[in-house]
C-alpha cells in the first residue's frame, strides 16, 4: 500500500511539471526514475529510449521570453525590471571560497545534461545575505552574465499593492512567470516579504505572504535558478532559510580586496596615486565596496572641479572620525605610513588620523 502511495505521488508530481511545460524538469524526473527503479530492466530501457528521442533536449537557458512581463491589476506598474544584458561597472571582487562557490553555480547549469544523465539538479536556490554595499546584487548579475541569460529582479515596490490583499497573488504571478522564462531570478531585499511570522508588528496580510513564497519555493523547477538577497538575515522567518539549498554570505571585504578594488577604480595611477591605494586598502578594509566606489568618486569629482591632482582629495578617504573604530596600533601604523611615505608631512598625518606627531616620530624611529 505504501509502495502504491509513493507511485501515485510521483505520478501526481510529473503531471504537474508536464502541464506546467517544464520539460528539463520531466527529463530530470524520469532519470532519477531509471537510477532508482534498474532493477525494471523493461522499463527503464524505455525511459531511457524516450530520453535518446526527446527532441527537445537544448537545455533551458535557450529559451526566450514570450510571455508579456506580469503587472499590478491596479497601478499598471511591471512587478519585475528586466535587465536583458545585466550591467556590471567592475569586475566583482570576492573571497576564493565565494568566487569558487559562484564558480560552481554556474557550472551546473552550463553541465546540465550530465548532471540529469546522473539523475542529479543543479542547484535551485540560493540565499546570499551580508551587510549593505559588499556584492551581493552585483554576484546575481555576475552569474546572469555568465550564463548569457537575462537577470529578472523582483519590484517589491510594484509588488507590494495598497490592497494588501493582492500582494500576495502579485508575488505568486511574479514566480510563476519566471519559472517559464530563461533568467536568472533576483528577490531582492527578501526580508521585506519574508519577515518571521511570529512578529507581533507585522500584519496577517505580510505572514502570509511568507506561506506565498514558501509554496512557490517547494515547488520551484531545478531548470530555473532563483537567487534571493537581504541584509537583515535575522529577520528572516526559519522555515526560509531551510527552503534555500544553499547560504552565502558576503562580508565586508578585507586590506587584499580593497587593494584590487581600489587598483580598477583608479585608472592609469601615478606614483602617488599608488602610493596612497597602499595605504587607503589598510585604512579602509572593512568598509563596504560601495561606500569604496562612493568615496572616490567623490574625491575625483572634487580633483576637477577645483582642477587639482586627485592625491590632494584622497586624504579625506582616511579622516581621524573614519579610523575611530580602528585600534589605537593601527591608527599609528596608518600615520606613520603616510609620513614615511613622504605624501604628506608628520602634522599632516597628525591631522589626518588623530595621533600625535612625537608617536608618529617614535614609531618611525622604532622602525629604522
Amino acid at each position: 500500500m505504501a509502495q502504491k502511495t509513493k507511485i501515485e505521488e510521483e505520478f501526481v508530481h510529473l503531471a504537474r511539471m508536464a502541464l506546467s511545460e517544464r520539460t528539463q524538469d520531466v527529463q530530470m524526473f524520469l532519470s532519477r526514475i531509471v537510477r532508482r527503479r534498474s532493477t525494471d530492466k523493461k522499463l527503464c530501457e524505455s525511459l531511457i529510449e524516450l530520453l535518446r528521442e526527446n527532441p527537445t533536449r537544448s537545455t533551458p537557458l535557450r529559451r526566450d521570453i514570450s510571455a508579456a512581463m506580469p503587472t499590478d491589476s491596479d497601478t499598471r506598474f511591471h512587478l519585475l525590471r528586466y535587465e536583458e544584458f545585466p550591467h556590471i561597472p567592475f569586475e566583482p571582487i570576492y573571497s576564493e571560497q565565494i568566487q569558487t562557490t559562484l564558480n560552481l553555480l554556474v557550472e551546473e547549469r552550463e553541465k546540465i545534461e550530465t548532471l540529469m544523465k546522473a539523475g542529479l539538479e543543479p542547484t535551485r536556490t540560493v540565499l546570499f545575505t551580508g551587510p549593505p554595499g559588499v556584492g551581493k546584487t552585483l554576484g546575481s548579475r555576475w552569474i546572469a552574465r555568465a550564463l548569457g541569460c537575462p537577470l529578472m529582479i523582483l519590484d517589491l515596490a510594484a509588488v507590494m499593492s495598497s490592497y494588501l490583499g493582492r500582494t500576495g497573488t502579485n508575488l505568486r504571478h511574479v514566480l510563476e512567470y519566471a519559472k517559464s522564462c530563461n533568467c536568472v531570478l533576483l528577490l531582492d531585499e527578501l526580508d521585506a516579504i519574508a519577515k518571521r511570522r511570529d512578529d507581533t508588528g507585522e500584519i496577517g496580510e505580510l505572514k502570509r505572504l511568507v506561506t506565498v513564497l514558501l509554496q512557490q519555493l517547494d515547488d520551484w523547477p531545478s531548470s530555473r535558478l532563483l537567487i534571493a538577497a537581504t541584509n537583515h538575515a535575522d529577520l528572516l522567518d526559519p522555515a526560509i532559510w531551510r527552503r534555500f539549498e544553499q547560504q552565502i554570505f558576503f562580508d565586508f571585504p578585507k586590506a587584499s580586496s580593497v587593494r584590487s578594488f581600489l587598483e580598477k577604480l583608479f585608472e592609469h595611477p601615478t606614483q602617488k596615486t599608488k602610493k596612497w591605494i597602499d595605504i587607503l586598502s589598510t585604512a579602509l578594509a572593512g568598509s563596504s565596496y560601495s561606500d569604496i566606489e562612493r568615496e572616490v568618486t567623490l574625491a575625483k569629482r572634487a580633483a576637477v572641479l577645483n582642477e587639482q591632482p586627485l592625491d590632494q582629495h584622497l586624504p579625506a578617504l582616511i579622516a581621524s572620525d573614519r579610523l575611530s573604530h580602528m585600534t589605537r596600533q593601527k591608527r599609528i601604523a596608518i600615520a606613520s605610513q603616510l609620513a614615511e611615505s613622504g605624501l604628506v608631512s608628520q602634522r599632516k598625518a597628525q591631522k589626518i588620523t588623530g595621533v600625535a606627531r612625537d608617536t608618529i616620530r617614535h614609531h618611525l624611529k622604532m622602525a629604522q
